[in-house]
C-alpha cells in the first residue's frame, strides 16, 4: 500500500477542484460553474426526487413573479 504524501497536491491548476480558490479554479477552466456540480445537479435532477431541492425563499409576490417568468 503506498502511503499517501500530505500537502502534495496532484494535476495542474485547471484540472483540480477540491483545495483550491473557486475563482481562480473557474477561469482557468473557462467555465462558469465547477463540472463537479453540474455533474451532480444532473444527477439529482435525473435520479432524485427534485421537490423542494430548489427553493426559491422571500416575498410571495416576488416568487410568483419569478413562476411566471
Amino acid at each position: 500500500m503506498k502511503s499517501r504524501q500530505k500537502g502534495k497536491k496532484k494535476g495542474s491548476a485547471k484540472e483540480r477542484v477540491f483545495g483550491c480558490d473557486l475563482q481562480e479554479h473557474l477561469q482557468h477552466s473557462g467555465q462558469e460553474v465547477p463540472q463537479v456540480l453540474k455533474s451532480c445537479a444532473e444527477f439529482v435532477e435525473e435520479y432524485g426526487v427534485v421537490d423542494g431541492i430548489y427553493r426559491l425563499s422571500g416575498v410571495s409576490s416576488n416568487i410568483q413573479k419569478l413562476r411566471r417568468l
